[in-house]
């Protein structure tokens, strides 16, 4: 694990862990659905499900990373310019869907 301390997370832990805490859900439904020797189609439906909840939660974690240390006008005034911030952001959020 990097370091570099997830403290910012703090903040929306509530948050974060409830997305968790979904995924885990999605991920027993996969377990059940294949216990259940239900059809491939209806597997694929799931994984793909939690593939898209496990990036959207990414984005949320870059996202507030960024916003944080990079862009945090009272932390570190000038350190990146807000609107290409926003940008990348925007980039990240699209590759993550």
């Amino acid at each position: 694990m990097l370091s570099g301390g997830m403290t910012h997370t703090v903040r929306g832990k509530q948050k974060l862990l409830a997305r968790v805490r979904r995924i885990k859900g999605q991920i027993d439904a996969i377990e059940r659905t294949l216990e259940a020797e239900a059809g491939c189609e209806q597997v694929m439906h799931l994984i793909a499900a939690v593939r898209g909840a496990i990036a959207g939660l990414m984005a949320e974690v870059v996202e507030e990373h960024v916003m944080t240390h990079l862009v945090d006008p009272e932390k570190y005034p000038g350190a990146l310019n807000t609107e290409g911030a926003e940008q990348l952001l925007g980039v990240i959020r699209t590759y993550l869907k």
